[in-house]
């Protein structure tokens, strides 16, 4: 299998997550998303994949990418440890979790975005800054209220165990902090993610533990 990543990916991010916990052995093949004007624009990469974007998973013949499909893809063809509960009404309320991160939040801070206001809308690096932490501040604090209401233990944001949703978290977390977005509203969120760092699959996935790191 192989990962092809970028080690500020949040997306990728996730996926090297998921990979971990689920034990999955992997090679990761770095695309710099800014040198040479980003490899993932290159048309190498976009004969692999055409929607140009990390991260993008190649396993038994086939490719894809967006971290949600990978994630679930992996949930498939290795079932344990499960990223997803049992029960129908809990998967949902796991997946509502996770998207509001990769739906609602990383869709308008993602660099794409960021570079977009800065170059051809011509906004100055506050008015960007603003921007992000706003968004940030949109989804942080609905996500901190199902937090309180699904945490089975103060250390998942459902349950009692690693869900999809936690895995969404993190380097949405790390981001965040790396913005300096102001964290003091959700504390059951920080404590949560302070929790799953400490696991190995997530503190292997960090950003400055991966080859490519700058």
């Amino acid at each position: 299998m192989k990962l092809f990543t970028y080690f500020r990916s949040s997306a990728a991010y996730r996926v090297r997550i998921a990979l971990n916990y689920k034990d999955v052995d992997y090679e990761q093949v770095p695309r710099h998303l800014l040198r040479n004007g980003g490899e993932h624009r290159l048309e190498g990469y976009l004969e692999i994949n055409p929607q140009g974007l990390v991260p993008a998973i190649e396993h038994a013949g086939r490719v894809f990418g967006q971290s949600l499909a990978i994630i679930e893809y992996l949930e498939e063809i290795r079932p344990e440890p499960p990223l997803l509960p049992r029960e129908p009404a809990d998967r949902a309320v796991v997946r509502s979790m996770a998207l509001g991160i990769a739906c609602d939040i990383h869709p308008l801070n993602n660099l794409r975005v960021l570079n977009y206001l800065k170059g051809p809308l011509g906004q100055d690096p506050a008015a960007v800054d603003a921007w992000y932490r706003h968004w940030i501040a949109e989804g942080f604090g609905a996500l901190e209220e199902l937090a309180r209401r699904h945490s089975g233990d103060g250390r998942h944001l459902f349950g009692r165990s690693v869900t999809l949703a936690d895995v969404f978290l993190v380097p949405q977390v790390y981001n965040a902090r790396r913005f300096r977005c102001d964290l003091g509203e959700y504390p059951t969120l920080v404590t949560i993610c302070a929790h799953l760092d400490s696991l190995p699959a997530f503190a292997a996935a960090r950003p400055e533990a991966q080859p490519d790191a700058e």
